[in-house]
């Protein structure tokens, strides 16, 4: 089964009777050996320079704090998101599942959206690109 993930609900919608998955779930669509899901835009963002450390946390910042790089990019799911990053974390490892198809808008940030998610659950399975 392949797992189509689009990066908001209206492309989920689109692709979903192209594919076959007519069938209506809790936050996705299922059908012909597809499911259809979406980010809902962003589920996870990098953490802002004061989640880091306590004195990025102090401000106004000043010019010897910076430049801010932190040793290694931390992540954090948006709190208004939480529920379907659970769908998405179990449709990504449901047994079912051996291809993901990323359906996020064909640019960098639509590219980061999928990936951000993807290296946050840990996901092994081949991913193709859907443009």
């Amino acid at each position: 089964m392949k797992l189509i993930i689009a990066e908001k609900p209206s492309v989920a919608n689109g692709i979903a009777p192209v594919v076959g998955a007519t069938a209506k779930k809790n936050g996705y669509l299922e059908g012909n050996g597809y499911l259809v899901s979406c980010c809902l835009g962003h589920l996870i963002t990098l953490k802002k320079p004061d989640e880091y450390c306590e004195e990025w946390a102090k401000k106004p910042w000043k010019f010897e704090t910076l430049p801010m790089f932190p040793e290694s990019w931390k992540l954090k799911v948006m709190p208004d998101k939480q529920e379907q990053l659970t769908i998405l974390k179990n449709l990504m490892n449901d047994t079912r599942v051996d291809e993901i198809i990323c359906a996020t808008d064909a640019d960098r940030e639509g590219e980061c959206i999928f990936r951000y998610f993807y290296n946050l659950i840990g996901c092994q399975k081949p991913v193709r690109r859907l443009w």
